[in-house]
Parts: structure tokens; C-alpha cells; sequence
């Protein structure tokens, strides 16, 4: 029998059982360790305490790297940096509710490029790992049981597209939802993507009470691809005929977001092209106020009495239409906003390694990427 490794990772199915082999444990013992720190998110000195076996299991695969609190609202944004040396960003919102959303990143950097997204101006993509997704999630719900607060919902909208890294985001998604790990249900956890419709309508088949969103942004071809790269691989047609499949599929409401941008996507006829566009889809639209970006000096937000009117004409179409408010501004957690400065240094000195020793350490371009899912779409 082959021996157990000296330590092993928490997310590592068939290390974890090697191990109990090895030290000869009941297997209920591991089962108990993954409901205290998975499910009730108890802390590490708790979970080592009760199973000693843990100093043998390598419970996070993120350093927590810096912790930035908003002193204007319930929002905190975690900085983690990952083993090859890049960072990451999640953000907690306590909403005044008494609700709470995380949300997770699935990528470094993101090949989506979208113009008003910092992250997308790294010009780096790297997917993140399954265990990296998943431990933004433990780490949170860490901070959150000890303000005696439970972690209500996940959503996929942070650092990267979600569907560009959809091997590590689905196996995340299964460990989420699995009854032996995390235990949640799909209908607390959303995947935010431009769109990417073969995915899309895998993540529906897979998971049919996961909740859906696209980054719509705009229901004007030539708009869209100006804001959005991508929208050029999937136009506003094909995305249509994805949602109206995906609800064939699963019986719930889709989300669409959109970002209110001042003269590009926020005019009466915007609002009615956007009418128009969605026709008879069940969807909630969410009116999303844009948070500036030193990388796009171009781009401006609406002001506030122009995203109201928009919303106006689309609830009085019938359309379920919710203005968002944005958290975490001061500390450049808003949505969009979500990038280090560190990291386009950190990523040069890697690439400069990578040179010198001839090795792959995994970092590509944006355009790279952006190429690379065009070949594939073309085979």
C-alpha cells in the first residue's frame, strides 16, 4: 500500500483517504473535521484542537495578505496571495439586511478585457485552481462566524470570467453543493459571466437551480463590442437563443446585468433597444452604477437621476428592474474595480523567470487567451 504523503490538502480526495489509512482513523473522523470547517466555518486553532491529525493536512492553499474594511459601508476586501506569487481579490458585503454575499474570484487577471474592468487590464490570465476558488469561501466564512454572521451567498463575480477557467469553477460548484463538504444549496450561489453560451448551457444542465447572469451591458451589437471584446465571439442573437434554452432547462429567473455608462448605454433608446431585446425572457435586470478606473479615463458614470429614468421605463414595460448600490467604493471593492497594481509587476517578474529558465509557469496574454477560445470555437 503505497505510504501517505507527510502532509496532504484538505481538497485532495484520495491524499485525505491515504492518510486516514495510514494513521488508521475512523472514517467519521475526517467527515466531522469537513463539517466544523466547511459547513460551520470554525477556525483553524478549533479544527486543530479537536483533530490532531489536522497539523498533517494543509487547510488553506491562500495566504490572507491584507484585510481592507470600508469605513462607509458593511464591505471588506481580502487580499490573498496565491503559491505562485500573485494576488487575488474577494469581497465580503454585509448587506443591511443582515445578509451576506461573497464574492469569489475564479481567475488572475481576465481574458475578457472588458473596457471597463480593471481586472481585465492586467494583461494577464492565469485560472485559478479548485482548491484556490474554494478557500476564498473558507477563509470568509472564517472572518463571518466570528462576527457571529453565516455566509448567505457566493456569487462568481470578482477577478476573471468564470466560464474561461469552467473545469475548476464546475468542480468548485460540486464541492459547494456536495452533501459531504460545503452542503449549500445551488439557489445561494450565481456565476456571472460576458458570455460564453456552449458553458453557459452546461452550468444549466449541471446544476439547473444554480442562478445564472450575464454581463450584458449594452443591447446594441456595435456598443457591446466596444465595451466588451468578447462580444464579438457571441452576438446579442445567439446570447438570446442561450438564455431561452437555459430556462427550458431551469425554472427560475435570469439575471441581467447591466452597467450604466454616461452617454454610451444609458439613453431612452438604450433602454428601449434593451425592451426590445429581452422580449418575452423571464429575467430580473440589475442597473449597475459604474465605478471609475484610472485605466479608462473615457468612461463615465450616469448620474444617478438618468440611471432612475432608465429604470422607470423598464419597469413600467413589465420588467422586474432593481437599481444596485455599490459597496466597498472606498476601498476599491466595487464591482469593476477589483485589481492590485502589485500584480503587473509580479507577472513581469515571473514572465522574466519564465524566460530565463525556459519553463511554463502558466501566464498568458489577454489576447492569447482571447485567440486561443477562437481556435477552439472554430474546430
Amino acid at each position: 500500500m503505497t505510504a501517505a504523503p507527510e502532509s496532504v490538502r484538505l481538497f485532495q480526495t484520495h491524499e485525505m483517504e491515504s492518510l486516514r489509512r495510514d494513521r488508521r482513523l475512523d472514517p467519521q473522523v475526517f467527515r466531522k473535521l469537513r463539517n466544523d470547517l466547511l459547513k460551520k466555518f470554525e477556525s483553524d486553532e478549533a479544527v486543530s484542537m479537536k483533530y490532531p491529525v489536522a497539523e498533517a493536512i494543509e487547510l488553506h492553499s491562500l495566504k490572507l495578505y491584507q484585510r481592507m474594511d470600508s469605513e462607509i459601508d458593511g464591505a471588506t476586501k481580502l487580499l490573498f496571495e496565491t503559491e505562485s506569487g500573485m494576488l487575488i481579490e474577494s469581497v465580503i458585503l454585509r448587506i443591511a439586511t443582515g445578509r451576506t454575499t461573497l464574492c469569489v474570484s475564479s481567475q488572475i487577471g481576465c481574458a475578457a478585457a472588458c473596457d471597463f474592468c480593471a481586472t481585465g487590464k492586467m494583461g494577464i490570465a492565469k485560472n485559478l485552481a479548485t482548491e484556490e476558488i474554494l478557500d476564498q469561501v473558507v477563509q470568509a466564512g472564517q472572518i463571518l462566524r466570528g462576527e457571529d454572521r453565516r455566509l448567505s451567498n457566493i456569487v462568481f463575480m470578482g477577478m476573471g470570467e468564470p466560464l474561461h477557467n469552467e473545469v475548476n469553477v464546475t468542480e468548485a460548484i460540486e464541492l459547494l453543493t456536495a452533501p459531504d463538504h460545503f452542503a449549500r444549496s445551488p439557489s445561494t450561489v450565481l456565476v456571472s459571466t460576458v458570455g460564453v453560451p456552449a458553458g453557459m448551457l452546461r452550468l444549466a444542465k449541471r446544476f439547473p437551480n444554480l442562478n445564472l447572469a450575464l454581463s450584458l451591458h449594452s443591447a446594441d451589437q456595435t456598443t457591446r463590442e466596444k465595451i466588451i471584446p468578447l462580444g464579438k465571439k457571441a452576438p446579442l442573437t445567439q446570447l438570446h437563443d442561450t438564455i431561452d434554452e437555459i430556462q427550458s432547462i431551469q425554472d427560475r429567473e435570469f439575471m441581467i446585468e447591466y452597467l450604466m455608462l454616461r452617454d454610451v448605454n444609458d439613453s431612452a433608446e438604450d433602454a428601449n433597444r434593451l425592451i426590445d431585446w429581452i422580449g418575452d425572457l423571464r429575467v430580473h435586470v440589475n442597473l449597475i452604477p459604474y465605478n471609475t478606473i484610472e485605466a479608462s479615463p473615457h468612461l463615465h458614470a450616469s448620474p444617478r437621476p438618468v440611471i432612475e429614468s432608465f429604470a422607470d421605463i423598464l419597469k413600467a414595460s413589465g420588467l422586474k428592474t432593481t437599481v444596485r448600490y455599490s459597496l466597498g467604493n472606498d476601498i476599491e471593492a466595487a464591482c469593476g474595480q477589483l485589481i492590485r497594481q502589485e500584480n503587473r509587476q509580479r507577472a513581469m517578474q515571473a514572465r522574466r523567470a519564465e524566460s530565463e529558465s525556459d519553463s511554463h509557469v502558466g501566464f498568458l496574454d489577454v489576447r492569447q487567451v482571447v485567440d486561443g477560445l477562437e481556435s477552439q470555437k472554430n474546430k
